[in-house]
């Protein structure tokens, strides 16, 4: 499994050649990154600047199919590569359909994960290997990668709970995964971040709504 080596294929590449701003969020499951992304659409709308929200698996309806059927309560049998190849294809059209487009027009979108997740959920806590789902998602993504990612970081325990405290929250296939599994996301999720200090910002998500926005605040208007 790939680590933290400097001979991983993993490595920062441009982002795109668009007008507009590619802002991505990661992070465990109830990390916090609806609330996040309500923050930056804010910040962007007070500057008069045309923001698109979306979200992966999803966004269009190729990719809302693919998302009922990776996140499918019953399809427990799915094979780990069976999902990484899901995500990859529902990350193509997403891009093609929706993100470029915005971009190409100068509109900022914000994004509810990226081919980060596919690094920590598949490669790493899958076990599938980085350096594998990195290379079917470059086909995926044509070197089209974010121009900022926020990562929330908060112990599995606590974002778990917050699921489970939340009745309006969807409990999906991934939140039934044994608290183990969450654990090495986090871990996949650090590698990840260390790979790209310039692009992958770390916040701490175990604080409250107002102190995560605070963070975020600061971490743009230093951009």
């Amino acid at each position: 499994m790939l680590s933290e080596s400097s001979n991983s294929s993993i490595q920062p590449t441009k982002s795109h050649n668009y007008p507009g701003m590619f802002i991505t969020l990661e992070g465990g499951e109830g990390s916090g990154k609806t609330s996040a992304i309500a923050h930056i659409e804010r910040y962007y709308q007070e500057q008069g600047i045309p923001v698109v929200l979306t979200r992966e698996p999803g966004g269009i309806e190729i990719a809302e199919k693919i998302r009922e059927l990776i996140l499918d309560r019953n399809h427990t049998v799915m094979d780990g590569r069976t999902e990484a190849l899901l995500y990859a294809a529902a990350r193509r059209q997403h891009l093609v359909e929706k993100v470029i487009p915005a971009l190409q027009q100068g509109s900022t979108v914000i994004c509810d994960r990226f081919i980060d997740s596919s690094l920590a959920y598949q490669g790493y806590a899958r076990g599938l290997g980085m350096d594998a789902v990195w290379s079917i998602n470059q086909f995926a993504i044509d070197g089209v990668m974010p121009d900022i990612t926020f990562y929330l970081d908060i112990e599995p325990e606590m974002g778990l709970a917050r699921i489970h405290a939340n009745g309006d929250r969807e409990i999906n296939r991934l939140d039934l995964e044994q608290i183990s599994f969450h654990h090495l996301v986090r871990e996949g999720y650090n590698i990840v971040t260390a790979a790209y200090p310039d692009r992958i910002h770390k916040v701490d998500a175990s604080v409250s709504i107002a102190e995560v926005a605070a963070q975020i605040t600061r971490i743009l208007a230093a951009l």
